[in-house]
């Protein structure tokens, strides 16, 4: 318990996420299990790489879980045992396919939010709209949001960078009806003797009442509250991810779309129908916040139709809608 205390305060320090942090104690708890309780401080290298090697064979993990398992070891051992981890050789590495992003049409996104209601249809419009990952929006807070220059304002978003990106014209007007029910849900909570908002980092202790001040509230809070278990004070979270992601699996499911969408494909989908608008690449990588262009350049791969974008030889003979070639029943065939 106190190498787990331990790692959470080492991981405060350097300002990592709070689900960071819970997914890397997580992860350490999981190798400690799997080698029988054993004490961290007692193994090395060989025990990480029997462990990852497990969970690509035996557990069968994607690779993107397999590396994160791993850099939770890498930290624990670096920043909170003081030694840097050798070679971690032999071990079985899950192989990461190369994947391109799920997209859906404007006429299927069209289809999707027509199934959606309340918080969770503002929510995926949003992430359409201004090309938002699901956390990023649901941890908006009111002054993050510019109705009148059109603007989103992203703080401590992925990598904890801030950025801005577009405020689609067509949500000023509900979002401005919504912020008012907003605006008036916060007020009885402070006439409650509530209405405190949890603050990043040190605000707490530095501005204490800008937990209650209106621009500090978030754009999608919860229904209910919560009582704070050191303060006593009862305060409101956001809405929790999985309202919304429920919502828009049903909302698919609905809709009849067969593809495998989920809230990111809106973000997918932003990206990809602006490159097809006719925006550079450049303005595109801005909007979604990556550092390299090279994450950018996987939706040009989805813009190419027909394999590399070449014209089907068969197009000749099946254009116009006449079918020249024999069916599977004819001779033909």
């Amino acid at each position: 318990m106190k190498l787990l205390l331990r790692t959470r305060q080492a991981l405060r320090t350097r300002h990592y996420s709070p689900r960071t942090e819970e997914a890397y104690v997580r992860w350490l708890r999981r190798f400690v299990r799997f080698h029988g309780v054993r004490n961290p401080t007692e193994m090395a290298e060989p025990e990480v790489s029997r462990f990852l090697a497990h969970l690509a064979v035996e557990a069968r993990v994607s690779p993107a879980t397999q590396s994160q398992a791993l850099g939770a070891l890498l930290f624990f051992y670096r920043h909170v045992l003081g030694r840097r981890l050798g070679q971690v050789a032999g071990i079985e590495r899950a192989k990461q396919p190369r994947r391109l992003p799920v997209v859906l049409t404007p006429g299927e996104v069209r289809a999707v939010l027509t199934k959606l209601r309340g918080d969770a249809w503002l929510v995926a419009a949003l992430l359409y709209g201004s090309g938002l990952r699901l956390m990023e929006a649901l941890t908006l807070r009111v002054k993050d949001v510019d109705l009148e220059r059109q603007e989103v304002r992203l703080r401590r978003a992925k990598g904890a960078k801030d950025r801005v990106t577009v405020l689609p014209s067509g949500l000023r007007g509900v979002l401005r009806s919504h912020l008012a029910e907003v605006r008036r849900l916060h007020e009885g909570d402070v006439a409650a003797g509530g209405g405190r908002a949890e603050l990043p980092g040190a605000m707490e202790r530095k501005a204490p009442r800008a937990a209650r001040e209106w621009a500090w509230q978030w754009v999608f809070p919860a229904r209910r509250t919560w009582r704070d278990p050191v303060l006593g004070e009862e305060r409101r979270h956001h809405v929790h991810p999985t309202v919304v992601q429920r919502a828009f699996a049903d909302a698919v499911r609905a809709s009849g779309i067969t593809k495998r969408a989920t809230c990111h494909t809106l973000r997918h989908s932003f990206a990809t129908h602006l490159l097809e608008g006719g925006y550079d690449i450049r303005t595109v990588q801005e909007l979604l916040g990556h550092s390299d262009v090279r994450t950018t350049m996987v939706y040009t791969h989805v813009l190419n139709r027909g394999g590399l974008g070449v014209r089907s030889p068969a197009d000749g003979l099946l254009g116009g809608g006449g079918c020249v070639l024999g069916g599977p029943g004819d001779d033909a065939a």
